[in-house]
């Protein structure tokens, strides 16, 4: 085993180099990209299985490989937290098992500063259909370090409320236009009819920094909790995080999906197509989902609300699934070629042809809200993912100052694994295997030991 140091994240950690952990590497890319005889390069992308996902899956052999011959893409597509794991493992460790890479704001700094992905500032520059300042400017600066551009947007998203205007209207329920969790819980709980299957609402519950813990943080900014104060000490156990984590489990219970514990982005969204929620607190790409009068039988009946609040003004997430470049990848021009295809405005135009307008990649563009398809298929959603991603303060999201970057993450490399653990906590607050105070006691001791590392 060897240390790597983090620069300025002020911390050792330990990356795998014995020949046992880059097999396991290695067996998680299937296979390795390359040069074929015949001249193709294949170039191996590592992505996470969403629906805007597999849609760029289905339309790279009509729509890339086409114009580009010499390129073959490779997808291995892998669910959020094993994609976060095997992409960790191999980049850390030079593996190059993967030459794009399916990454985000909360990785982007590290791996940027350890050299593990590459600099694409004059990519972007000098690929002049690419347009770099089209790209929605706090999208863009999430995917920075320094000024310099590590990853490039396949979508953006913030957060908010998704609910059946129809149900609300059967049950004479109005939306307000900035609810409150208050408001939002009270809805929940008159729309919640477990007798017809319908939930009154869906919310993560499955074990993961990014999985239940992305949602509850925002909750726990909004109700004046905090992980950290400037100093460090860790705060899990203070009263306004603990009112937060009882307000999201009891909400799950009183008004939420049954078997929470395994919901997850795609489970939610399955859900309110299926007429089995009245309403989803998650992405606002989640829109583009259950919105898409192609796919979804609930397409029209939905409205759309800013994330709820409590002592904020606003406490939506700010993420991106962006592309990057693995620094040991053998075929880095490739990899570029596919990524500026993948995150341009021509993909946008050609899936909204293909597929329709209201399902292309949100978030990364400006031209995409200006383009008038678009404007009337996502009428009732797009101006409100743009006023989301713009709200979000991700230097102070809650109502104390915090000595770290992030919303629905604190900004540091080892919440990797505290943000797991923690998370495993609330799951089992929800299966009603342990209670609230202990969860937080728990957790607050992992916070605890991580805290130290920056005193």
């Amino acid at each position: 085993m060897r240390e790597r140091w983090f620069g300025s994240w002020r911390r050792w950690a330990v990356v795998p180099t014995t020949t046992a952990a880059l097999v396991g590497v290695a067996a998680c890319g299937s296979s390795s990209s390359g040069d074929g005889s015949d001249g193709v390069t294949t170039i191996t992308v590592a992505v996470v299985n969403n629906p805007q996902m597999k849609d760029i899956q289905e339309l790279t052999p009509g729509g890339f490989e086409k114009s580009h011959p010499h390129i073959k893409v490779k997808y291995v597509t892998l669910d959020e937290s094993t994609l976060r794991d095997q992409v960790t493992k191999d980049v850390a460790a030079g593996g190059g098992q993967f030459d794009v890479v399916m990454t985000g704001p909360y990785e982007v700094p590290t791996w940027a500063e350890n050299n593990w992905i590459v600099d694409l500032t004059d990519n972007a520059a000098e690929d002049t259909a690419y347009d770099v300042d089209d790209l929605i400017k706090p999208i863009r600066d999430s995917l920075s370090v320094d000024g310099k551009l590590y990853a490039v947007p396949f979508y953006g998203e913030s957060s908010f409320l998704m609910y059946r205007k129809d149900l609300l209207a059967k049950a004479g329920l109005t939306m307000p236009e900035k609810p409150t969790w208050d408001e939002v819980a009270a809805i929940a709980k008159k729309l919640h009819d477990p007798a017809s299957g319908m939930a009154g609402i869906c919310l993560r519950g499955k074990t993961g920094w990014g999985e239940n813990l992305a949602p509850l943080n925002t909750v726990v900014n909004t109700f004046g909790g905090q992980w950290y104060d400037t100093e460090w000490n860790a705060h899990l156990t203070d009263p306004a995080f603990k009112e937060a984590v009882s307000f999201y489990v009891n909400l799950i219970k009183d008004a939420g999906e049954p078997g929470a514990g395994s919901f997850s982005f795609n489970e939610c969204a399955n859900a309110v197509q299926q007429n089995k929620a009245a309403m989803w607190y998650d992405a606002t790409v989640g829109a583009s989902v259950i919105d898409d009068p192609n796919n979804s039988p609930v397409a029209g009946k939905l409205g759309y609300a800013p994330a709820p609040v409590k002592k904020t003004e606003s406490s939506g997430w700010l993420w991106s699934w962006a592309l990057s470049i693995e620094a040991a990848s053998k075929h880095k021009a490739e990899a570029w070629t596919y990524m500026s295809w993948a995150t341009s405005k021509e993909y946008i135009e050609h899936a909204g042809q293909e597929l329709g307008w209201a399902r292309v990649p949100p978030g990364n563009r400006y031209s995409t809200y200006d383009n008038p398809e678009y404007q009337k298929a996502a009428a009732s959603f797009a101006q409100v993912t743009l006023d989301q991603i713009n709200s979000v303060d991700v230097e102070k999201p809650g109502v104390s100052p915090q000595p770290y970057v992030g919303v629905q993450y604190v900004g540091i490399p080892e919440f990797e694994d505290l943000g797991t653990r923690v998370s495993q906590e609330i799951t089992a607050v929800i299966a009603g295997k342990e209670t609230v105070d202990e969860a937080l006691a728990k957790a607050q001791s992992y916070a605890e030991t991580v805290g130290k590392n920056y005193q």
